[in-house]
């Protein structure tokens, strides 16, 4: 029953985002057959490091959505303090909905049913604009995005570089 309800939802927010298209990233299904899989592309927000750059993720869904979040994890090499070194996209509202057991997020700033693919990829690209270095899932870009910035920006500058010619 779950799992229908999710596959319903996710098939409206894909209809609505082929009829509207929302500035800044594109997204579809992986493979037709399967609705919890989706291929998203990210632009590179303009005048931020990652300007120019098309990065690919898949975006995973569980099949009690939107009970529980997606899980995102670029495909595309990334190097920014809220990415893991696998890909895998930490921020707030990608956490299970409730109280942090760690105490550093509030309960409003986590996942909520209300988000939709478009609430949560825009946030990716906000997150892309302002990195979060108090919490960072990658240390060593927290680190170098703190303390080397312009290491940093070389090693942003290749990941762009890369999603270029992956084109």
């Amino acid at each position: 029953m779950a799992a229908s309800q999710a596959s319903l939802l996710l098939q409206k927010q894909l209809r609505d985002l082929c009829k509207t298209p929302v500035d800044g990233f594109s997204a579809g299904l992986v493979d037709e057959s399967n609705v919890f899989e989706w291929r998203v592309t990210i632009i590179g927000p303009p005048d931020t490091l990652y300007e120019g750059g098309f990065f690919n993720a898949i975006m995973s869904f569980p099949s009690n959505y939107p009970n529980s979040p997606p899980t995102v994890r670029f495909t595309s090499e990334m190097w920014h303090p809220n990415v893991y070194t696998d890909g895998k996209v930490c921020i707030s509202i990608l956490h299970p909905p409730g109280d942090d057991p760690s105490g550093y997020e509030l309960a409003s700033e986590r996942w909520s049913p209300v988000h939709t693919v478009e609430s949560i990829v825009l946030s990716i690209i906000s997150m892309l604009s302002s990195p979060n270095d108090e919490s960072p899932a990658n240390v060593e870009a927290a680190k170098e995005w703190r303390e080397r910035r312009d290491d940093f920006r070389k090693k942003v500058s290749r990941c762009v570089r890369k999603s270029q010619e992956m084109l």
